[in-house]
């Protein structure tokens, strides 16, 4: 079941989102401070986070870079009544799928969390952290990887930006991630964005790495992006 953090101050309506939510089949946990929700998150993880801008002890905003600058692949949905052109353009900025106003339909809210979710390969990955298909191995919470059936297993040498590439294709896998996309969700070790040159020598990088002519697993869409061909076992 995947569990949903519900980010929102005003009791009645976090009440009535997570009552829907929980009635979709979602698992939701609320929260109403941003102190709150980094509590919950240092816990453990979430499929999505619905996230109110206004919240007595911060801002959603703040909390969405934070959030980005951990997991840059981490869904969220801005859920908020602030509707003036240049906060919506900030909420996409920061990565957000989505940006919803207030006051919005509950049934139109729960399509775009469908969407959000199905977007980004909720359960592509496996949720311990791994992948493999019985010839590529890879444990993002160790951070190895390795390539090759049996005891003919070979060991590669992948950078944490690489792993957070490979990270952001295997959970979304079959869909293609624009370009775009993903220099908004990879960041270099000092914290700043990774531009569109470092991104493709990056993913020439990846693949000479990952792949064979036998093994290919990611496949470039000309114009568009790339998509995460791989199948897990």
């Amino acid at each position: 079941m995947e569990r949903i953090l519900v980010v929102e101050d005003d009791l009645t309506l976090s009440a009535g989102l997570c009552f829907e939510l929980d009635s979709a089949g979602y698992a939701s946990v609320p929260s109403y401070t941003c102190a709150k929700a980094r509590h919950l998150l240092a816990e453990g993880s979430f499929a999505l986070i619905l996230l109110d801008v206004n919240l007595p002890d911060g801002d959603g905003f703040a909390l969405c870079r934070e959030i980005k600058a951990q997991n840059p692949a981490q869904p969220v949905i801005f859920l908020t009544a602030n509707d003036l052109e240049e906060d919506v353009l900030n909420g996409f900025d920061l990565g957000a799928e989505d940006y919803v106003t207030k006051p919005f339909r509950m049934q139109i809210l729960l399509k775009r969390v469908e969407v959000a979710l199905r977007r980004n390969g909720s359960g592509a990955a496996s949720r311990d952290g791994r992948w493999s298909d019985g010839w590529l191995s890879l444990d993002f919470d160790a951070l190895s990887a390795t390539r090759g059936a049996g005891g003919r297993a070979e060991r590669l040498s992948i950078t944490p930006n690489e792993y957070k590439l490979l990270r952001i294709l295997t959970e979304n896998a079959g869909n293609i991630l624009t370009r775009q996309r993903l220099l908004e969700r990879l960041w270099d070790s000092g914290g700043n964005f990774v531009d569109d040159h470092t991104l493709t020598v990056t993913m020439n990088r990846l693949r000479a790495k990952i792949e064979d002519e036998a093994h290919p697993y990611i496949r470039t869409v000309r114009g568009m992006g790339y998509i995460w061909t791989g199948e897990q076992i």
